[in-house]
């Protein structure tokens, strides 16, 4: 295992070189910071503080903690896991979600979701199952913002619906150590240590560094569903004169295998990844604006099996993408006016011993944001109006721009000691399709791709308000999406052995209502959703999907972290779901209650130790997340961790 990461790293020489090269140039500066101390210090800004409320309104964020469990019974916790049970996510799971996870938003489906780190978008150009294949840990990581609507839109490239925007979480001397165990022969272990080897937190000048490591192995809570997961990551984070700085490397070694994985030929399919990531984000204040910028290379390998009895029984599935990226954004108020502008471009390629009926290997993107908003006093409150524009390029597709705009009104009239918003936007976003789209055999296999299809392009309009007070805080928003077209798999009764990637006209209609409420021994935050879908597939041979409509109808959420007393807090995430009907779900039904829980006990006195019990999917629900793809079982799993 680590004689192939020592490889990889050696393979990658380049790109750490390259990013540490924008971390020299930052070393004069941080000796002329230690230099100039003070003055040094009064010169640097933390994002947080910047007041740019003009240039982006600011998105509803009712706690930092939305899902209770921040920890995961089956596996070590990774960036997917503060999904679970996310308001505003439907994270639809193979084994579980840390194994392989799809991430829809707002009903689109796993290939209309980004997911941003440190400003930069991430995904995979195959597929977009291997979207949350991002080797940080949680340590590193602040909880995602769900962007929707216009915010997605202006900031990220490369999906339709939504974004999923994960911060940096701030360096701290310390760190923690944990083992556990559970049924299925489960046993895990993780490390994470964190240093100041330079100044204060937040201030410059100064240095810090955090690594993480884990591993993960169990044998699985049905037959054939064992996994055995390890991660190591490395971070540098440099205040300086010239602003925050993140450095980190990463790199992920996942096995794993379930029946009805991909296929439902209740075959017992297995995939084995090993993803590197190097990323490097930086941040500076600059006069009454804010300068973020950054780098990152990305590769992900990827062995599948179709059925782990006869390796190769099928035309064997193996392939490796690339994917180097930067972006480049501005914001800045002139005059009355807040301005906000975003470049963003990568490459990427494929190799691949099965994706070769297409017309290219490799594809260049490129995407322009732009928008300008400004406040307006009408007396009875203040009204703040948005308006830009996305172009989006490539060299093998054509290119689209796409208008934004947003009105929101701020009434002077309060409720008690709540701010009170309501606002209305319309938005367009757009993707183009994935290699596994492009590049299957079109006519025969398993997966039978589309080589024409071209640019999918989403348009939604919205409507909704929320109150904000100091404890509390309600949202609504009511919503209207056309995707035309969007790439779906379906099955066909005449072709029952494939998956064919189908284009289809969907119009979605929800309804999305979110609270929260805080109070001195329990914190909850709760959510109901409403979904509607109308689906034109243009005449295609479609008797099921298995992803555009394969969507809750209802779906209520409940979390609630209590604090008992004696060093005693439980942590409960629930779910309820009523689906739409599928044809391809033959077990479990179209209902589901699930839930996770833990239960952790620091003694008294100290704060070193913590015990506790956790247990995922509590009833041992057999409802099927994706149609013909059987539930994990219920998994109970006990540990300790020691805090330093």
């Amino acid at each position: 295992m680590f004689s192939k990461m020592a490889k990889t790293v050696i393979d990658s020489t380049r790109w750490v070189a390259f990013a540490f090269l924008g971390i020299a140039l930052l070393g004069n500066a941080l000796g002329q910071a230690a230099a100039v101390g003070g003055e040094a210090t009064s010169q640097t800004v933390k994002a947080e503080d910047v007041d740019d409320e003009v240039i982006e309104l600011p998105p509803f964020v009712l706690s930092d903690k939305r899902v209770a469990n921040q920890e995961v019974a089956s596996t070590y916790s990774s960036a997917v896991s503060l999904l679970r049970f996310e308001p505003q996510v439907d994270l639809q799971s193979r084994n579980f979600g840390e194994a392989q996870g799809d991430i829809a938003i707002r009903g689109g489906i796993f290939e209309g979701t980004a997911l941003r780190v440190g400003g930069l978008t991430l995904f995979d150009p195959q597929t977009g199952h291997y979207t949350a294949e991002v080797p940080i840990p949680v340590e590193m990581l602040s909880a995602p913002v769900v962007r929707t609507g216009v915010d997605h839109a202006l900031g990220s490239m490369q999906a339709a619906v939504g974004t999923l925007d994960y911060g940096w979480r701030r360096i701290a001397t310390g760190g923690s150590m944990s083992v556990a165990m559970g049924n299925g022969n489960l046993k895990r272990q993780s490390l994470y240590a964190g240093k100041i080897w330079l100044g204060e937190a937040g201030q410059a000048p100064g240095l810090a560094t955090d690594i993480a490591w884990a591993r993960s192995a169990a044998d699985g809570t049905i037959p054939n569903g064992d996994h055995e997961f390890e991660r190591v990551a490395g971070r540098l984070q440099l205040d300086s004169a010239l602003g925050e700085t993140q450095l980190l490397a990463g790199y992920q070694d996942k096995f794993f295998g379930w029946t009805n994985l991909y296929t439902p030929f209740n075959w017992p399919e297995t995939e084995s990844l090993q993803t590197l990531l190097i990323l490097l984000s930086h941040r500076k204040q600059l006069g009454n604006g804010k300068l973020e910028a950054g780098l990152h290379y990305r590769r992900n390998r990827d062995d599948y099996e179709a059925d782990r009895r006869v390796p190769g029984r099928f035309n064997p599935f193996e392939h490796e993408t690339q994917v180097t990226g930067g972006f480049l954004s501005y914001r800045t108020k002139l005059g009355e006016w807040g301005v906000d502008m975003r470049a963003e471009g990568a490459l990427d390629k494929v190799e691949s011993t099965s994706l070769v009926w297409g017309r290219f290997m490799d594809r260049s993107y490129v995407k322009l944001a732009g928008a300008a908003a400004r406040s307006f006093d009408v007396g009875a409150g203040a009204v703040t109006a948005r308006l830009g524009a996305t172009f989006d390029d490539t060299n093998r597709d054509d290119s689209a721009v796409s208008p934004v705009v947003e009105l929101a009104w701020l009434p002077s009239a309060q409720l008690g000691d709540a701010n009170l918003r309501f606002y209305g936007e319309y938005s367009e976003a757009t993707r183009v399709p994935g290699y596994t789209v492009l590049n299957s055999n079109p006519n025969a296999g398993l997966f039978r791709g589309n080589p024409d299809a071209g640019r999918e392009e989403s348009r939604n309009a919205e409507i909704g308000g929320e109150l904000r007070a100091t404890d509390w805080g309600v949202r609504l928003a009511v919503f209207h999406r056309r995707d035309d077209p969007m790439v779906d798999w379906t099955y066909a009764a005449s072709t029952p052995n494939a998956r064919r990637a189908s284009l289809v006209e969907i119009d979605s209609t929800g309804v999305e209502l979110i609270s929260s409420y805080t109070m001195q021994v329990i914190d909850l935050v709760a959510s109901y959703s409403y979904l509607h879908k109308n689906a034109d597939y243009r005449g295609a041979p479609v008797d099921a999907s298995f992803y555009a409509l394969n969507f809750p109808i209802h779906r209520a959420t409940l979390a609630f972290v209590a604090r008992l007393g004696g060093g005693v807090e439980l942590r409960c995430d629930n779910e309820y779901r009523i689906q739409e009907e599928n044809s391809l779900r033959i077990v479990g039904g179209d209902t589901a209650f699930l839930t996770s829980i833990g239960v952790y006990w620091t003694p008294p006195g100290q704060q070193l130790l913590e015990f506790s019990v956790m247990a995922d999917n509590l009833w041992d629900d057999a409802y099927q997340e994706l149609p013909s793809v059987p539930a994990p079982g219920r998994q109970v799993t006990g540990g300790v961790s020691l805090r330093f």
